[in-house]
């Protein structure tokens, strides 16, 4: 923006600057562009000076590179550097002839139509001086020639100090000034060009000058220097006159908008034209043009970036422009990239711009993606505070908690001081009535009258007693019915006091002492063998002179109340101790858990990092020579997040690129800050092709520090057994295990199950009738109770279904269990309940399938999907065949088992859908740590001594020979599954090896289980001291060999799964197995399976073998009985080993959130 300042100068500055600073007027001409405009002082007091100062001000663009400049020639005179070619503003006629007309001051400004140019405004204002007055002026206030020669010295020092070199024009003015002055009087007329930040330096340097020189004709400044006092109030002046200027530019600039929109029509301008993030801009209103023209208040309400950003509402006020223009001032936040807004009246009447509500758009700033990752960032801060803020709650709670605790605990352990107080006293006021001061012949004590802290001498006569024969005599003593045990110990000494063998013993009688108690012996403690303890009653004394027997019971009481307090403390210290161990150990092991999921497939794909963050850029590595996309020429990236939910959607296909390892190709993504899971498949092409999708999973790896949370999945179970109220089988255990896991996920489980007549309610808390519903002609009483800390539902039909005494065997069991399956869905739909998930169980539960397909899924439960586990094909193949064609997605409890059953009738059509994921075992039921049931806790870094101590509690249980040898455990169902006939060869071999043998388990078929109480009576009669077979069911026992036994031994000939051998290498015992199923999947051979061990993240942990005849189990045996003979140190760190793998549900969770994440998709 330009400015030009035309001056026409008086003689000198003060004349000007002597009158009234306020009797000029700006009046302001804008053109066509935004920010140009025009400004002219003129005088509109009559008691300004005839002489007058114009300025004039140009606003031209901004952008200086498009003007054409202007040429600029020098004046003669030296001092005229930096200043363009003087210009007259009119002829001298036109000056006389508008003196002698008396025009007004005001006569002389041009109209806008006069003033216009292309691109640029100006308006000029003529300064006519009256050269006649000017000069009477000048000579009436004529100064003397020393005034002249100090202002010709001393002012240009001055105005040095003020104005600098910095601004050529500003200097340009100074020094006019000062020529002026030199030569009396110049009344030509200088035209000063220069641009509009020029313009604001000028004012600046002419203003400060000005005062300068009116302080030094005043004769304020004597010495020709400048106080820091007077530099301070001309910069303040000037800094005055600025702000004032500008802000009278800025009214003639909306004056001329608003006269512009006026007359356009438009509703609403706003100023500054160009709206910039942080800044303050003016919003104008035209009320005649709206539909709250008769409305006497007028409010804006709004709010920025589509009403996401702080929300505003502000009352206009009336301007003075023309046209009804109102307005008010707001802020616009550095966030901003668009304001919306309405007007309305306060009440109810709006002008919303026809539905459309108004929008200024905001440049400068923050893009609308830029604006989301802020908001998501702001949360992300906000989540953060507020989890502060709730963990300080918490903490503040669980303080009050201890607090309260304590006080109740305190008072616990003072009743009980009170309590024992009372014992002791009336036990010891009993003895005191008794004791004697002395027994002739036996004992005395001298002085007869004594106190606490005195001290004695105790003599005893020798041949009274036992010790006749003694060669020494001690005392062994204490106090107060031997209150604090042993406290006296001397030796006796020969008195040679006739009468008798008498001996004494200088004692200090114990300070607090009411009654002494002593024996006599033939030696000190832990050496005496005859004792003379007067015939099983001790020796009593009561002290003569003792404390006051209530205060010693106040300070006895104390005394027990402190240390109660003290044996307390250090109980829940060890509690509290062990608890934050055991949460250590846990979370360790879900954290190498994790790592070991995440590197699960890293022949196929990885990440780098390995941890995924919100907000970080990762990079996918892809090995396509393992999958479908083998041999293709490009592999492109499809990926997304959220489970394919994120709110950005599918990010556009990217090629991958050759990575430096190989076959590998990469991809490099930002993950926003509000991913919970990043989800990716690949295909050939970037418009598709062939596709690899992990076999319709999707590749999925979990993103840690989101703002977001997985929103929870809502799970329900429909089972006929759960552990422990209702287990037969493994079934219960992995319907408890998994809905615990999953649950521990942050999702919701629920679990459906008949109300049987022998379920163990102990362990049901907070069992209710809830309501009921009838179906299939009867009524369905609904209870709900807590298992596990899961939420249970017990369905009990009236018609007697589940009243049968067990859980299998009744000759209608199909019938009972498809009633309770159909009763089940019934229940979820009256009650209106749409779970994600229902996750039916083998044969049993397997009808829910196809009667959600046929009955329910199109009928409320629209949403739901169902998920079909296979724990054992050898039951109800029928059955699960049919659950395996309408489920839809189907599981078997581990890999290897999934490939045994794929040519199964029943799973050979469905193998598309058809996935194998491990089963685990429960961490807080199977913890050496926490285990009541054993000896001592132990963890994989003391677990030689833990199992030590376990092998001897096991052996004495049993009644076997405590000896170090190798002992061998079987806990098992004693069916021909699990390998009876090599549990038999198994035995023999390990008494041969000079091992010990316990088996604990029963046979379902009798002929089976009188076979093994015969094995059992001869195994007694010829190895009573090595082997025991306990033939019943005993959980306690079960804890106790997991833990006392070196090998576990599980030879089943089909094993879907097993827990057995999970259990055992939690407890640090080493499994042999055969190789099938399960078995196979999580036992791996210390000396054959090595690479396969590396494959799935593990190292080698127990011994395994393929063939199903003795020679086969001989095998492994063999080498793990040698291996705990040859090598104990070896055998030790193997236990240590095994007990650091995690075999628990903490995997298997995750890979069943996969699945459950695949089946919504369908």
């Amino acid at each position: 923006m330009d400015v030009s300042l035309q001056l026409q100068r008086p003689l000198r500055f003060k004349e000007v600057l002597n009158h009234r600073t306020d009797c000029f007027k700006i009046r302001s001409f804008l053109g066509s562009l935004s920010f140009a405009g025009t400004i002219q002082f003129t005088p509109w007091r009559c008691e300004c000076l005839p002489s007058r100062v114009s300025l004039r001000v140009t606003a031209g663009a901004a952008d200086f590179s498009k003007r054409r400049q202007r040429r600029l020639s020098t004046r003669s005179s030296k001092s005229s550097k930096g200043f363009g070619r003087k210009t007259k503003l009119g002829t001298g006629n036109q000056k006389r002839d508008l003196k002698d007309n008396g025009e007004n001051e005001d006569s002389n400004i041009p109209t806008l139509s006069e003033s216009e140019e292309s691109n640029q405004t100006e308006m000029e204002s003529t300064v006519a001086v009256d050269e006649e007055s000017t000069i009477a002026l000048y000579q009436k206030n004529k100064v003397n020639e020393s005034e002249k020669e100090e202002l010709k010295e001393d002012v240009p020092s001055k105005t040095k100090s003020y104005l600098n070199a910095e601004n050529g024009s500003a200097r340009k003015v100074v020094e006019d000034v000062l020529g002026l002055q030199k030569k009396e009087l110049n009344l030509e007329n200088d035209t000063v060009s220069t641009s509009r930040d020029a313009a604001a330096y000028e004012g600046k340097h002419f203003t400060d000058y000005a005062i300068t020189e009116e302080k030094h004709l005043a004769g304020t400044e004597t010495d020709g220097t400048v106080t820091g006092k007077d530099e301070k109030t001309i910069e303040d002046a000037s800094a005055k006159l600025k702000l004032e200027m500008e802000e009278k530019l800025r009214k003639q600039e909306i004056e001329r908008l608003a006269e512009g929109n006026f007359l356009k029509g438009n509703k609403i301008f706003v100023y500054p034209q160009t709206v910039r993030p942080d800044e303050d801009i003016e919003v104008f209103f035209n009320r005649s043009f709206s539909t709250l023209n008769d409305e006497k208040d007028i409010l804006i309400m709004g709010a920025f970036n589509d009403w996401r950003w702080r929300s505003f509402t502000m009352r206009l006020n009336k301007t003075y422009f023309k046209g009804d223009w109102w307005s008010c001032q707001i802020h616009v936040p550095k966030e901003a990239y668009k304001m919306d807004f309405v007007f309305f009246n306060g009440q109810n009447i709006y002008d919303n711009n026809d539905k459309q509500d108004f929008c200024i758009i905001v440049e400068g700033g923050m893009d609308v993606f830029a604006f989301e990752d802020f908001l998501l960032e702001e949360k992300r801060r906000e989540l953060e505070k507020l989890a502060k803020e709730q963990a300080e709650k918490e903490r503040q709670e669980e303080e009050q908690r201890r607090i309260e605790a304590e006080k109740a605990a305190s008072e616990a352990d003072r009743a009980q001081a009170k309590v024992e107080t009372g014992k002791r006293r009336e036990i010891l006021e009993q003895l005191m009535k008794q004791a004697p001061r002395s027994v002739d012949n036996i004992w005395f004590i001298e002085p007869n009258e004594f106190k606490g802290a005195d001290k004695v001498k105790l003599y005893y006569n020798k041949t009274s007693g036992p010790l006749a024969h003694a060669n020494e005599l001690w005392i062994h003593g204490g106090h107060n019915n031997w209150c604090n045990g042993l406290t006296i110990v001397e030796k006796f000494l020969r008195s040679g006091r006739e009468g008798g063998d008498w001996w004494y013993a200088e004692v200090v009688v114990p300070g607090r002492a009411l009654v002494l108690d002593w024996v006599f012996a033939d030696g000190p403690p832990k050496v005496a063998t005859i004792y003379d303890n007067n015939n099983y009653q001790d020796f009593h004394a009561v002290v003569p002179k003792s404390i006051p027997e209530e205060m010693y019971w106040v300070e006895e009481e104390h005394q027990i109340f402190r240390k109660l307090q003290a044996e307390r403390k250090l109980r829940e210290e060890a509690i509290r101790a062990k608890a934050e161990k055991t949460a250590r150990m846990k979370a360790e092991m879900k954290e190498r858990t994790l790592k070991r999921f995440l590197l699960s497939q890293k022949h196929i794909v990885y990440t780098e990092p390995l941890d995924i963050h919100a907000g970080s850029t990762v990079t996918v590595f892809y090995n396509p020579a393992n999958t479908v996309l083998n041999g293709k020429h490009e592999i492109w990236f499809r990926c997304s997040f959220n489970c394919w939910t994120h709110r950005m959607g599918p990010l556009p296909p990217q090629r991958m690129l050759p990575a430096d390892n190989g076959s590998h190709v990469k991809a490099t993504v930002k993950v926003p800050l509000d991913a919970y899971m990043m989800d990716f498949v690949f295909s050939e092409r970037e418009d598709g092709g062939m596709f690899d999708n992990k076999g319709g999973m999707d590749y999925h790896i979990p993103v840690f520090g989101g703002i977001v949370k997985e929103p929870p999945m809502h799970i329900v179970h429909i089972a006929v057994e759960m552990a422990p109220i209702a287990k037969v089988g493994g079934l219960g255990d992995v319907v408890t295990g998994l809905s615990r896991a999953v649950q521990d996920l942050n999702h919701n489980v629920n679990i459906i199950l008949p109300k049987y007549d022998c379920l163990n309610l102990s362990h049901v808390k907070d069992l209710h009738y809830q309501k009921s519903y009838s179906w299939g002609g009867t009524e369905i009483k609904v209870w709900f109770g807590k298992v596990e800390g899961l939420s249970v539902y017990f369905l009990e039909p009236q018609n007697g279904f589940v009243w049968t005494g067990c859980v299998y065997g009744c000759k209608n069991d199909a019938e009972r269990f498809g009633f309770f399956c159909h009763a089940a869905l019934e229940f979820l739909h009256q009650g209106g309940l749409q779970p994600d998930i229902i996750h039916c169980h083998d044969w049993s539960s397997a009808p829910v399938a196809w009667l959600f397909k046929d009955h329910y899924m199109h009928y409320g439960l629209s949403k739901t999907r169902v998920v079909f586990t296979i724990h054992n094909l050898e039951f109800g193949a029928h059955f699960i065949g049919k659950a395996m064609a309408y489920a839809d997605k189907a599981t078997t409890v581990s890999h290897t088992y999934s490939k045994e059953v794929a040519g199964n009738p029943a799973v050979a059509p469905h193998l598309h859908k058809f996935h194998g994921i491990l089963n685990g075992i429960d961490l807080d039921i199977w913890d050496p740590y926490n285990d009541k049931f054993i000896p001592v806790p132990y963890t994989s870094e003391n677990v030689v001594e833990g199992k030590r101590a376990a092998k001897e509690a096991l052996q004495q249980r049993l009644g076997l020979k405590k000896s170090d040898h190798p002992l061998v455990g079987i806990i098992t169902r004693l069916t021909h599954q699990k390998g009876i006939h090599l549990i038999k060869h198994a035995i023999w071999n390990t008494l041969k090896r000079n091992g010990q043998v316990v088996l604990l388990g029963s046979a379902p078929d009798p002929r089976i289980q009188n076979d093994f109480v015969n094995l059992a009576n001869q195994l007694h009669s010829s190895h009573s001291d090595q082997a025991r077979l306990c033939l019943t069911y005993d959980e306690p026992l079960s804890h106790l060999i997991y833990a006392g036994a070196y090998f576990i031994l599980v030879p089943s000939i089909f094993e879907p799964c097993g827990l057995t051998q999970l259990t055992a290498m939690r407890y640090g015992s080493i499994p042999v197995v055969r190789k099938t199923g399960g078995l196979y999947d999580t036992v791996f051979d210390v000396d054959d399976d090595k690479a396969r061990a590396e494959a799935q993240g593990l190292e080698p942990n127990g011994f395994n073998f393929d063939g199903a005849d003795g020679a086969g189990v001989d095998y492994a045996l063999n080498r793990a009985i040698s291996a705990w003979y040859d090598g104990r140190d070896w055998f030790n760190s193997l236990c240590k080993r095994v007990m650091e793998q995690d075999w628990s549900w903490n995997r298997p969770a995750l890979d069943y959130m996969e699945l459950y994440h695949a089946a919504k998709k369908y």
